[in-house]
Formats: structure tokens, sequence, C-alpha cells
């Protein structure tokens, strides 16, 4: 390839003008990305088609999707919105895309996150960088990438004529009266495709497997003891696309609609009674004689309303006129991006790209009821909140000899981020609403991210991926700029689900962190089977954990207490920056067992471990998954697909007790699965949790399921329960294709 390729191509990118005689050039033609591209080390992990389709009969959440992910767990939310952990690292510390697109919770609970806008229906595809993660797939984050992506456009063959196809599907749950259906068609020419897919579901509370509470005295609606309050939902989602091809061009436009009425929540105060999503997307990809190019640019808006639901609701007292806590939240998220992929070699491919994300956010509570200090005016959360990033990156593979292959990349973003004033609830105004108008909100930060990453084949069955990261992730809006200071508005603060009450700290610097990771694979030659090893370590400096609010560490004025040192209920915190450590390691395998008459016989596993520190206090990190394993075995026979899977947890014991984190016992599942799949039909079911067995999710939060939930201390919502998992469900799915 000439220099001057190169040149053109990084032009492009980072929007340089061309001369009309290079624009000439630019002709588009088939071209055949080399071998490197294709058996790279660093491209992710793809979760397959075959996990997919077992688990989307089971789940109505996304996020569940990469349950059997190495280094992936789960932290608990409402039915459709879990948070997934790389590493004990989640919800904004991962760059979450949902068809490439860098969504924002828009809530402080962050009730409406990225994967809770694809139904898992929807899923075609799903990739997880973990460990060490280049820096054309990363940005403002530190933990890893998680890509989700919806079906991509299909085209019919040459003198085919018009193609059409599509399926429809249903399913079934029996914990919680779960239920859904979906649809979705594509009609395609050569150079045209229209595509749509829709999907709803809906259930109501979940039942563990056991009484896990005791209600006597509770002020609460009459929920039997073995219920899980504020874990219902009902959900509806629709995806419409337009692509068309042209030559060696596919230009896509997606059009994206979500309406949740509701979506309960166990781990926090409140309840979302309403979620409007809209979203745009318009995507070029085109080949080049020097490479391919990407360019996408998208726009969303959100309409979020949060309150109490019917499990939280006010029942008795000088509080039960109160009509609720009515909460809103509107923001408006637009970016672009353009990415190259350019082929300096047979051996060599340079990425470059430039990003930007335009991001506006209100948080404000409608004046409620005459009593309970929720008048006469309106509480602005935050006001015209902005966060806005630009960023660069370049990024160099290279095939040094058969035997080493490595990747170096810099990255730079710039991060600008304000607010505007604040209004409590009440006329008179509080010394913390004065302090906070009175600061700059204003702030920028300059991040670097650099990686490198090196792999070595001493043979074809066996190789080693080994590396460095530095990652940097900035704050977001809810972490600098929640301001009161008082334990009602505190409590609403909370996106961890931890039941405590958090204030913002306009000061807080960027997290920093500086990873050294490796996978050793050992492999059979056509795959049949293998063995990993991943061990990683993990140092951030500046790392946002919490400390006890009180009067000297938090606005002026503040109505924090100033002993705040309770170790066995709610307590009030606020974001602060200190060092924190993690390590741990991800092992992974499966092989065949027997080929027999009566099917194929294999078996699969996972085991997983971190652990996270606090440097400045030797405190541990919130929400670590203690070790944990999967170990499943699996039969296949014709269209049979079935497998048994055993789930192991360790006791919870390592906590963060500046948070009174609740420690849990281990457990352990026994799951069954099976499926039948025909030319154009297939049914999917299942029994989870078979023995009903009574456990308690390690990273689920603090049950808040039910009761009010005006106070910290609230005598309703007694401290020590933490949320449980789901007792026995047995579920079915079918699925017929056209």
């Amino acid at each position: 390839m000439k220099k001057r390729d190169v040149a053109v191509a990084i032009a492009i990118v980072l929007g340089t003008n061309l001369s009309h005689a290079e624009e000439a050039e630019l002709t588009p033609m088939v071209v055949t990305a080399p071998a490197i591209s294709e058996s790279s080390a660093f491209n992710g992990t793809d979760v397959s088609e075959e996990s997919l389709s077992t688990k989307r009969a089971s789940t109505s959440d996304t996020a569940t999707l990469l349950n059997n992910v190495p280094g992936v767990s789960l932290n608990g939310a409402g039915g459709v919105s879990s948070l997934p952990a790389i590493h004990g690292m989640a919800d904004d510390r991962l760059r979450v895309q949902a068809d490439g697109m860098d969504l924002i919770s828009a809530c402080p609970n962050h009730m409406n996150p990225p994967l809770s806008y694809l139904d898992p229906t929807q899923v075609e595809s799903v990739k997880v960088y973990a460990g060490i993660t280049p820096v054309s797939v990363g940005g403002d984050s530190i933990g890893g990438t998680i890509q989700v992506n919806s079906a991509a456009p299909v085209f019919a063959q040459p003198g085919e004529g018009t193609l059409i196809k599509g399926q429809v599907g249903g399913f079934y749950r029996s914990n919680g009266h779960a239920r859904g259906e979906n649809i979705s068609a594509k009609m395609a020419s050569e150079n045209v495709s229209l595509s749509y897919s829709g999907s709803r579901a809906q259930a109501d509370d979940y039942k563990a497997g056991g009484d896990f509470k005791t209600l006597s005295g509770s002020p609460g609606p009459t929920i039997p003891l073995n219920v899980v309050g504020s874990t219902a939902y009902k959900t509806e989602n629709h995806n419409l696309g337009l692509a068309v091809k042209s030559g060696n061009h596919v230009t896509e436009a997606k059009v994206g609609y979500q309406d949740i009425p509701y979506e309960l929540y166990p781990n926090q105060r409140m309840d979302m009674l309403g979620n409007t999503e809209r979203r745009f997307s318009l995507r070029d990809l085109g080949q080049y004689n020097w490479g391919s190019l990407e360019i996408r640019a998208y726009h969303e808006n959100v309409q979020h309303y949060m309150n109490f639901g019917d499990d939280k609701l006010f029942w008795y007292g000088p509080l039960a006129n109160i009509p609720g806590m009515p909460m809103n939240t509107d923001s408006k998220n637009t970016g672009a991006v353009m990415k190259a992929n350019i082929d300096l070699s047979e051996q060599d491919i340079l990425r470059v790209g430039a990003e930007y994300q335009r991001y506006r956010l209100n948080d404000w509570w409608p004046a409620s009821g005459t009593t309970g200090g929720m008048q006469p005016d309106t509480f602005w959360n935050i006001n015209g909140g902005k966060r806005d990033r630009s960023a660069a990156f370049g990024e160099w593979e290279s095939q040094i000899n058969p035997q080493w292959l490595s990747l170096i990349g810099a990255r730079y973003e710039h991060v600008r981020m304000d607010t505007g004033p604040v209004d409590a609830y009440s006329t008179t105004v509080p010394a913390d609403q004065t302090y906070f108008n009175s600061l700059d909100h204003q702030r920028t930060d300059n991040n670097w991210d650099l990686t490198a990453l090196a792999r070595y084949t001493s043979e074809p069955t066996r190789t080693i991926d080994f590396g460095y990261a530095r990652k940097t992730r900035s704050p977001n809006l809810y972490e600098l700029y929640s301001w009161r200071t008082r334990p009602m508005e505190m409590v609403m603060n909370n996106f961890i689900g931890d039941g405590n009450g958090y204030v913002g700290d306009p000061n807080l610097k960027p997290e920093v962190a500086h990873t050294l990771s490796a996978t050793f694979d050992w492999h059979a030659a056509d795959r049949n089977w293998e063995f990993k090893a991943a061990p990683y370590y993990t140092r951030v400096t500046d790392y946002i954990d919490a400390v006890r609010c009180t009067v000297g560490n938090t606005f002026a004025g503040s109505n924090c207490p100033v002993t705040n040192t309770a170790t066995t209920q709610f307590v009030q915190l606020k974001y602060a920056n200190q060092d924190a450590r993690l390590y741990g390691i991800d092992i992974s395998g499966r092989m065949p067992l027997a080929s027999t008459g009566v099917g194929e016989f294999g078996m699969k596993g996972l085991l997983n471990y971190t652990n996270g520190k606090n440097l400045d206090t030797g405190d541990g990190l919130y929400n670590i998954m203690p070790l944990n394993g999967t170990l499943t075995m699996t039969h296949k026979l014709g269209g049979w697909d079935n497998g048994v899977e055993v789930v192991m947890v360790k006791g919870k014991t390592d906590i963060s007790e500046v948070r009174n984190e609740i420690t849990t016992p281990g457990y352990s599942l026994l799951n069954l699965r099976g499926s039948y799949s025909w030319k154009q039909a297939s049914v999917n079911f299942g029994v989870e949790n078979v023995f009903d067995r009574l456990y308690y999710l390690p990273t689920g939060g603090a049950y808040t399921g039910q009761g009010r939930t005006m106070s910290i201390n609230d005598p309703s919502i007694p401290w020590g329960i933490v949320v449980p998992g789901m007792g026995r469900s047995i579920y079915t799915g079918v699925t017929v294709k056209f």
C-alpha cells in the first residue's frame, strides 16, 4: 500500500479536506481483509449463537445473555435492566454499546442502562472485551467493553428476486407468570433491505425459594413471605431498519422505540413507572483499495418517570395521603463515529478514528402533597447537565512473524461537563443549595488511554496473550453534581442498589486504571477441546468510592449527621477519590466426553474469581462477585440440544464496610435445559433452580422492595436483607420461521 493512500484514509477520518484528484482514487472495490484480522487475539469474546438461542426463552433481560462469559457477572436491578460487571467493575466503568451507540443511563438510579433497550429476541450478536481492551473499542471506561447488536441487513442473491423471511415466537415462565411474544420480518432485493422486529414481555413479582422476610408490623401491603416485592415489569420494544447496498458500500438507517409502563426495583426506593426511548442511527460502511471506512451517527431521546409502585406506596399514618414522589428525567444523546481500517501490508493494519458525543440531562422532581417536605417548589436534582466527549485514537496491529502478533494503541479523550443552578422543594433556601449554586460547575478532563498487547504462538495448539493497558474514565453527572444532603433526597440518588444515600463531589478526578493481564490458551487443532486461564491485576488511582457523609466533608450547612458511624443500618455517603486494586483469574474450558448411538456428550466449565480492595482504607470494594463456577453436561442428538447445569457460588464475606454491605451465604443450583429444532420451527424448555433453593444474590443489593421509603432508617425497611434469587421456574419458548 502506498504512503499516500494511508494519508488519504487518515484525512477522511479526521475530517481533513481532500482535493478532487484524491477523492477520485476512493472508488470502492472488493477487498479481502488480511488474515491477521480474522485470527487476531484481540477481537474480543463472541457469545455463540447456540448460547444465545438457548437463553432467550428463559430471560427478558439482555444482560443475562452474558452469564457464561469468562469474567462477567451481573449486578441486580429491575427485571430487564441488570448491570453487567467485568472483573468487579460495572455500569459506567464499562463501555456498553447497543448497535454501536454509546447509550447513557438517564436516571439517578440508573434504571435504564444501555442493554435494557434491546430485547433478548432482538439480539443477533454479542462481543465482550475483558482484560486488555484495544483503544479502538475502548474509551471513557476502565473495566472493558460490551457490544450488543441486533440483526445485520440481508440482501437477496443475484437473480433470486425478492427475499421475504421472518419469524414469530412466544414464551412462558412459571415463576412470576412471565409471558411475552416477538415477531421479526425482512424483505429484501439485491440492493435494498427492509426489516422490522418487535417484542413485548411482562411479569408479576417473582417468588424466592422460601420465606426470606418477616412482615409483622410492616405498614406495607400484605405480601406472602416468599414473594420478592417490586420485581414486576412490562416492556415493549420496536426496531425498524432500512439498508441500501451500492457497490462495496452498505448504508443503513435504524429507528428504535421503547415503552416501559412499569419496571419495579427490589433494591431501590423508587420504581420506574414510565420510560419512553426514541433513537435513530445512520451507518455507512465501505470497502476501498486501502481498507475500510465506517461512519456512524445517532441520536437518542429518553423521557423517564419514577414514583412508588404498589409495593412501596404509603399505607398509614401522616404520610398516607401523599400522592407519591414524582421524579422526572429527560435526556438527549447525540453522537458520531468515524473509523478506518487501513491495510498497510499483509502483516500490518492501522486503525484510526474519531468520536464525538453530546449529552444533555435534566432531572427534576415536582412538588407533591401538603406534608412530608416535598413542597411547594419543584426540586431540581440536575438542571441543564452537560457531558460532552470528543476523542481520537490510533492503533497498529502487526503479525511480526508466524509466532508473534502485536498491537499497540493510544487514545485521547476531551471530556467537558457542566450544570446549571439547582433548587430545593422548600421556599426557604437551604445552605447546601446556596453553596452549590455559588460554585463554578464547569470542568474539563484531558484523558489518555494506552494499550500494548502481544500474542505468542509456540505451536498451533498453544498460545499466550499478554499485555498492559492504561484506561481512564471521567465521573458521571450524578457523581459530580447530586448536591442535596437531606436524607430523603440522598436515598433517591443511588445507582448501585445498596439502600444508602449519596451526595456528589464536583471536584472528583477521573479514574485511571493500570491493568496487566494474560491468557493461556491450550486447545485442539480443530478446537474440539480447549482450556483457558486468564489472570489479571488492576491498580486504579482516584477510584470513585465512598466515604461517610458528615458536616465536615460535604457542602456547607449540610444536614448529614456529625456522627454517621452505624454498622447495622443504612447510612449517608459521599463520592470520593481513593486508590483501589483488583486481581483475579478466569478459567474456562470444554471437551467432548463420548459419541454414542444416543448422541454426543460433552462438558464445559467456567470458574471466576475477583478480589477488590480499597487501598486507602483496607475496605473491600462494593458488589464484588465471590468465587463462582458453572459446570454443564451437554447432549446433542439430531435436532435435540440439551444441558444439565450446576451453578456454584461461594459465600460472600469480603464486603464494603463503609456501605454496610451485607454478607451472603454460599449456594449451589441445578438448572435443566432442552431444545428441539425442525427446519422451520424450534422449541426451548427448561427448569431453573430445580430444587427451589432459597439463596441470596451476592451482587443483588439491599432489599427495599416494599413498605414506605421516605427515610434512610425507615423501620419498615429492615436493614440486613439481600435481594433473594428466583425460586424454581419452569419455562418454554416456541419460535416459528417463515
